[in-house]
């Protein structure tokens, strides 16, 4: 009975509607919302907010951005590195190109441009689907790379092919380059976190996301019953690509500072943010912050234990964090192909009726 509905009466459909409805869950997510914004940038250090708070909301971005195309559409992608690579450059060209620009609408337009791209690349799910579409979009992972390694106007023509961010402010503070505090590009990433949960949210429980849920289901069934596969598909395919696209600017202009491409956005990037919301949960906004937060704290977690504690060599810590890793991965497909998400949603449900029998 800590978690309880019991008493929490609706009288229109104003309050039925609500992003959430019950009174319990706006009070916990609004006091997260206090304690990220108002408390944790004053509270942590400096390392943990580079090893683990700053790569926890920049690949949130990321898994929300994928699950909406993977979870809720059931398109499978994996070119999400690709793509954050489209917004990582974006973000540079512009940068460098218009150096008045305000970095906030640098990152927003940079998500833009990678939706466009991002209908480009999701042409073909309107003809395929399954393993072959993730065939498709794994060629645009590797054609991506290629070209931003390639194409010399890209990283304009810098004799290393490396990009690197160039000072910027929000408000007077630097949010890039190197006088940039980490509470500022912290607090700035969570801006973002913050508006896209919220945007995703909304979307997931309206018409456009009602047409997400049907074509992953029954794409055919949908079709009959008035779904647009071609306008409900793309629509995927860019809102899904505008948020990778955000997640790779504010990786490569806030978080990294300087990149090269095929060591920040390889395929590597693509399977870590697809192993997120495997474990996190498929179709779950709380999924994708449980994937990256266990995708983002694990590595840490190892380390501390295995090599500053106990002594064990980082190499062989790292290859035990992909044994951990790929054998959860198949523990969750088969026991709880859901995730995390289920487990919480399986928490809830008992903690409604504790300490009853059930």
């Amino acid at each position: 009975m800590f978690y309880r509905e019991a008493g929490d009466y609706k009288t229109s459909y104003v309050d039925d509607s609500q992003t959430f409805p019950i009174a319990l869950d706006r009070r916990i997510y609004m006091a997260a919302a206090v304690l990220a914004f108002l408390v944790v940038p004053f509270v942590m250090t400096d390392y943990l907010v580079n090893a683990i708070m700053m790569p926890f909301l920049i690949f949130a971005i990321a898994a929300l951005g994928l699950n909406i195309l993977t979870g809720y559409c059931g398109q499978v992608s994996l070119g999400t590195g690709g793509f954050m690579a489209v917004g990582a450059y974006s973000t540079y060209k512009l940068m460098t190109a218009f150096p008045d620009l305000n970095i906030f609408f640098i990152v927003i337009l940079s998500g833009i441009i990678t939706a466009g791209v991002g209908v480009l690349f999701g042409l073909p799910s309107l003809r395929i689907k399954g393993f072959y579409l993730a065939v498709a979009t794994l060629a645009a992972q590797f054609f991506l790379v290629w070209m931003f390694n390639k194409v010399g106007w890209f990283y304009n023509y810098s004799a290393s092919g490396q990009i690197s961010a160039p000072e910027r402010t929000v408000l007077g503070q630097a949010v890039t380059g190197a006088n940039a505090a980490p509470w500022v590009s912290y607090l700035f990433c969570l801006v973002f976190v913050f508006a896209l949960a919220w945007l995703t949210r909304n979307l997931t429980r309206g018409r456009i996301g009602r047409s997400w849920m049907a074509i992953r289901d029954m794409d055919i069934a949908a079709e009959i019953i008035g779904v647009n596969p071609l306008r409900t598909k793309l629509s995927a395919f860019a809102i899904s690509s505008f948020y990778i696209g955000i997640s790779g600017s504010l990786f490569f202009a806030v978080y990294l500072g300087a990149a090269e491409v095929g060591e920040a956005f390889g395929i590597q990037k693509s399977f870590l943010v697809l192993f997120m919301i495997i474990i996190g949960g498929l179709g779950s906004i709380f999924g994708s912050f449980a994937g990256a937060a266990f995708m983002v704290l694990l590595p840490v977690i190892l380390k501390l234990f295995f090599a500053d504690f106990i002594g064990w060599p980082t190499d062989l810590v790292a290859h035990l964090n992909f044994i951990i890793v790929g054998g959860l991965i198949v523990f969750f497909l088969i026991v709880e192909p859901h995730g995390l998400a289920a487990l919480w949603r399986t928490i809830k449900e008992k903690l409604r009726l504790w300490p009853f029998p059930h």
